[in-house]
């Protein structure tokens, strides 16, 4: 049909006859002479039809988003749009063909969102849009081709699997032969793999679509697509180098940028103390500062068996007013905050929040250079400190413009405790339950579990995680002893992964893999802040479908055959 694409054509295409497809991007009638652009995946080409063309009367019917086929030669533009690839050309059309009329569109560039996921098929026709799905086709290849290359094989696990306890609640799937009984869709192939691993697949990798019920935000949905590895008989640090050589593939193809490897790795500890974070966005500086010592010495409610941290601001004094700074303190607080204190220095006089509170000696030993700000939160959990300081760096970071979407600073972040403490007191899984703890703390999972670190590792890059895996047990009594600190008892482990138990008594291999968010990853690439923008048919922050009006009630018939009864 078609002999070019819209947007592939310049002047090296002078002269020749063209059969192109596509829809009206904008039509224009400029003193008798129709301008219309006629515009495909590939991107726009301007058509011009002049009063004593045959096509003319054609042409005034045409209005944006009707679907044509049109014939023509290609012909040298009288006035070039340099500014686009087809800009030196544009069609004399010797045919045009309505292939379908075009409703006018029930969105535009400024609808709102709710209007754009209702039409999403309609908001897809955007160029801007395409060329993000077709980045996202691309990183899929360059993986495949990279893994491929280094013997991994591209392996299948199913969909309807078995409920587990790994994080988020599952999403069901009633079984219509075993009554009252259930699948679960994935919330990722963790324990599949490491199957694969005991049946000796040695580097396996899927783009493997996973299931999470959680509540969303502008970086999750309830189904995303992970590029998900896994190998045997390799370390850590083999494991993260071949990881490494799969990213500076990637980052050369899709951006023509050398990314320097091996990569920077940072303590989960560090990581913690100096950006307030697990996935540190390390672009710029305003690393976390601690005055534990120094405030000891001040007897107040707002320090005693408190934890103080603080960040300090060059010329934060003339950027923030008493307002910016109030407005610092509510946000702070969303994160835990119990205070947001502050001292500045203004033309050599030292004032602030806690000025009263503190001495000669102790305004000396904090040494504020002019014009400087410092913030301080104080918390009796030392963690909590760190993390609402850290939320407060990176607000900071974004309202001053200290960084830019295209800086590249990726950092592995390693060796974090192997659990944590629930709001409820329990211990639960810092990652999930297979994840191998370091060989200095094997003897401490039972008696000091938060006590424990792990062989895991995340990737972040630009204040985001981009993906994380870790080693993972191998041996079935240092998993029965995780299971224990996680209050899963002996029946409870036998009938959740009894399976897994049982593969490990068969010469289970040492192994160990990670996984990426492909949505994510490729939000970093388009420089994207929203992964609706990476996802062809996305839910909303409620999960809702707008275009399939999903979830929706189905017949009564469909639920008694799965003996389901809704309570009203």
């Amino acid at each position: 049909m078609r002999t070019d694409y819209c947007g592939e054509l310049t002047r090296e295409n002078l002269g020749k006859e063209v059969k192109l497809y596509g829809w009206v991007n904008k039509a224009r009638d400029l003193g008798g002479v129709v301008f219309f652009d006629l515009r495909d995946i590939s991107g726009l080409v301007q058509v011009v039809v002049r009063p004593d063309s045959p096509l003319y009367e054609t042409a005034t019917q045409l209005r944006a988003e009707y679907c044509l086929e049109v014939s023509g030669k290609v012909i040298l533009r009288e006035n070039p749009n340099l500014n686009i690839k087809t800009g030196e050309i544009e069609i004399n059309p010797s045919n045009i063909v309505i292939l379908n009329k075009s409703l006018p569109l029930p969105i535009d560039a400024k609808s709102n969102d709710e209007m754009k996921l209702k039409y999403r098929y309609l908001d897809l026709r955007r160029l801007e849009l395409q060329e993000i799905f077709k980045t996202k086709a691309r990183i899929v290849s360059v993986v495949r081709r990279y893994l491929e290359e280094n013997q991994f094989i591209d392996c299948e696990t199913p969909i309807l699997a078995k409920s587990t306890p790994e994080g988020a609640r599952d999403y069901l799937v009633p079984s219509r032969i075993f009554k009252g009984e259930f699948f679960a869709l994935p919330q990722s192939p963790q324990v599949m793999k490491q199957l694969l691993m005991v049946a000796g697949f040695d580097r396996y990798y899927q783009i493997a679509k996973c299931f999470r019920d959680e509540d969303l935000r502008a970086d999750r949905q309830p189904e995303f697509s992970q590029i998900d590895i896994e190998t045997s008989f390799l370390n850590q640090d083999e494991i993260l180098t071949i990881l490494e050589g799969m990213f500076k593939v990637l980052w050369k193809e899709i951006l023509n940028l050398d990314l320097e490897t091996p990569f920077k790795r940072l303590e989960w500890k560090d990581a913690m103390r100096l950006y307030g974070s697990d996935k540190p966005d390390t672009r710029f500086k305003m690393e976390l500062e601690h005055y534990n010592e120094l405030f000891s010495k001040v007897d107040s409610p707002l320090f005693n068996e408190k934890n103080i941290v603080g960040i300090r601001l060059i010329d934060g004094n003339r950027e923030f007013s008493r307002k910016k700074i109030d407005s610092l303190i509510e946000y702070a607080k969303k994160y835990g905050a119990e205070n947001l204190l502050y001292l500045k220095k203004t033309d050599g006089q030292i004032g602030g929040s806690i000025i009263k509170l503190l001495t000669d000696d102790m305004i000396n030993e904090l040494a504020l250079k002019e014009n400087e700000l410092l913030l301080l939160t104080s918390h009796k959990n030392y963690l909590k400190a760190c993390t609402i300081m850290g939320a407060l760096r990176v607000k900071l970071a974004s309202d001053l413009g200290l960084y830019s979407d295209k800086d590249y600073d990726f950092k592995w972040v390693v060796n974090f405790p192997l659990f944590e403490l629930a709001d409820d007191g329990s211990i639960t899984s810092s990652h999930h339950p297979f994840t191998r703890p370091l060989d200095s703390d094997k003897d401490k999972i039972l008696s000091n579990p938060l006590d424990v670190y792990s062989a895991a590792y995340d990737l972040v890059c630009q204040g985001y995680e981009v993906g994380g895996g870790s080693l993972r047990i191998y041996d079935s009594e240092v998993q029965q002893n995780v299971f224990k600190t996680l209050n899963i008892s002996e029946e409870q482990q036998k009938e959740k992964f009894g399976y897994l138990f049982d593969a490990m008594t068969y010469g289970c291999p040492p192994h160990g893999g990670c996984a990426f968010g492909l949505e994510r990853l490729t939000m970093i690439l388009v420089h994207s802040t929203n992964i609706r923008d990476v996802v062809l048919f996305p839910k909303t922050t409620s999960s809702q479908d707008l275009m399939l009006d999903s979830p929706n009630p189905v017949d009564l018939s469909q639920l008694e055959e799965v003996s389901i009864k809704i309570n009203q």
